[in-house]
């Protein structure tokens, strides 16, 4: 992307929220190797990372570290005033019930939005969601997912808490942009990987003590390198005249569940697998979806037929959009990106799912 596209300066303030997580310190190293130089990153914790701590050490750019809480109103005013971009990363990915979710997401977001309103005239925010707000409970196994597709428009009928947040996320942004005249991008990175994280995608299967249930078949992942993923989301920050848009981020090159758990036990660890064939699989969420609406049974109510069809149904993906409104291509090959993923995990021990 030309510099002359660029909506800000290379001195103009741009906050990051997330900034010590896994994607957030990527975006961060993107921003300080496109050359700007005024940089807030906003955190809970009082240590750095060490993604984020190298990223200080080797530039030359201000970055400054701004400790705080997002649901504190205070807090969003101080980390905003003076800034020109908002990258919005920070999200709780653990919390167990939606109360909890819609706090850490929603009203943080909110507390961010009102405090972008008063304290400076907001060129561009820049919401990070994910794929897990689409539904494809109308698309047949196998169809293109896209931007175009639509959102889960009764997210808590899933039973899963961070889509459900997501989405409602993702709502209040786009009233904020029509109400407010803010100007907003939509980012929704699809399964991202890499060092820095252990995690198996839950696309691929489910973690049982002692057991992996491979849910996914032949389904193609949404597999995005977080390298890749970064800088996708940092051009979203500056590109002139997409406000409005969003964006679906993931990378060339197909592989399916199956390819990526062979590889997985090839490269890192021979854990022990079942397979569940979809029309296995989905007879059993069915089932599962089923018992929890019968009293003191609610806890299941995360495993029925709209989150099987989220995950494993199986889809295909293209990063068309990203490319042509961009000029977005991921730099990271999949081999190259799997290789050191692999590596990681292998050096740092047991999987995360």
């Amino acid at each position: 992307m030309d510099n002359k596209d660029y909506l800000i300066s290379y001195g103009d303030g741009i906050l990051i929220t997330g900034a010590n997580g896994f994607i957030g310190s990527k975006v961060v190293e993107k921003l300080v190797d496109y050359g700007f130089r005024n940089l807030r990153c906003f955190m809970r914790s009082a240590s750095v990372s060490g993604p984020l701590k190298q990223a200080i050490e080797s530039s030359n750019a201000r970055i400054e570290i701004a400790r705080g809480n997002l649901l504190s109103s205070d807090d969003c005013e101080r980390a905003v005033d003076g800034v020109k971009v908002v990258y919005h990363l920070a999200a709780s990915t653990h919390d167990k019930s939606f109360h909890d979710a819609y706090k850490n997401s929603v009203d943080t977001t909110r507390n961010l939005l009102d405090a972008a309103l008063k304290k400076t005239k907001m060129r561009r925010f820049v919401n990070v969601s994910s794929f897990s707000v689409y539904s494809n409970m109308q698309l047949p196994a196998g169809a293109l997912l896209d931007e175009s597709c639509p959102i889960e428009r009764e997210p808590e009928l899933r039973g899963d808490p961070y889509s459900y947040a997501k989405i409602r996320q993702e709502e209040l942004v786009r009233t904020y942009g029509n109400l407010h005249y803010l100007p907003y991008v939509i980012v929704r990175p699809g399964a991202v990987y890499g060092p820095g994280s252990n995690e198996i995608t839950g696309r691929v299967g489910i973690t049982r003590p002692g057991l992996f249930l491979h849910l996914g078949g032949s389904n193609i992942i949404p597999f995005t390198y977080v390298d890749n993923c970064a800088e996708a989301i940092t051009m979203t920050g500056l590109k002139k005249g997409v406000d409005g848009e969003v964006f679906n981020v993931v990378d060339d090159g197909v592989l399916t569940s199956r390819e990526f758990l062979e590889m997985y036990k090839r490269n890192v660890e021979n854990i022990k697998s079942v397979y569940l064939p979809k029309a296995v699989s989905c007879s059993v969420f069915c089932l599962l979806g089923t018992l929890s609406r019968i009293p003191k049974v609610g806890s299941l109510a995360r495993y029925n037929r709209r989150r099987w069809s989220a995950y494993w149904k199986g889809n295909t993906y293209t990063n068309e959009k990203l490319k042509k409104m961009l000029g977005w291509t991921p730099k990271v090959t999949i081999e190259e990106g799997m290789n050191r993923y692999f590596a990681y995990c292998k050096r740092t021990g047991e999987h995360d799912a």
